[in-house]
């Protein structure tokens, strides 16, 4: 059943509902989240995901496994006058490097994704405390609305049996 209250433009409006009271601490709840969010992302963050993105790639690691084999069929084939000849010590300076900058840039990345998972967990946490004290006031009310109607029948139950035992002493001589 829906109550409606007068509007102030003439039209009817519904009375806020305890669904409409919840949506509205809802959104409330959620202004107050993005309102502690992390500013928004900078330039070396954004240089960070790109990377880690990039280096945590299939297409990355086929383009880098095909560089190096070409590197090392390469100098491998010219021989004594190869620029980097076995043990291709210059190839092994320059994967050093790669994994020197992009091991930290990488973890930069995730750890900065971690607090973002963090953050959204902690509000996943706070929704499901708010549902789980909802569903627990649901429930003490559907008890109640039981013990009201158990006891009402009960009541209904107890007329009854007068009304019945008053009509079985009226046949009694």
């Amino acid at each position: 059943m829906t109550h409606h209250a007068p509007h102030p433009a003439g039209g009817a409006e519904p009375r806020p509902t305890h669904l409409r009271r919840t949506i509205a601490r809802a959104r409330r709840r959620r202004g107050a989240i993005a309102a502690r969010r992390p500013p928004p992302r900078g330039l070396a963050d954004r240089l960070a995901d790109a990377v880690a993105a990039t280096v945590g790639s299939w297409r990355f690691i086929g383009i880098q496994s095909g560089l190096l084999l070409a590197w090392i069929a390469t100098n491998a084939a010219i021989g004594e006058r190869a620029w980097d000849p076995y043990p291709f010590i210059l190839l092994n300076l320059m994967l050093s490097f790669q994994a020197a900058y992009t091991a930290p840039i990488i973890m930069m990345s995730q750890n900065r994704k971690a607090e973002i998972d963090r953050d959204r967990a902690v509000a996943d946490y706070q929704v499901n405390l708010r549902a789980e004290a909802d569903i627990t006031l649901l429930h003490e009310k559907i008890d109640l609305m039981r013990e009201r109607q158990l006891a009402e029948m009960t009541e209904m139950l107890r007329r009854a049996l007068a009304r019945i035992d008053a009509l079985e002493a009226e046949k009694r001589p």
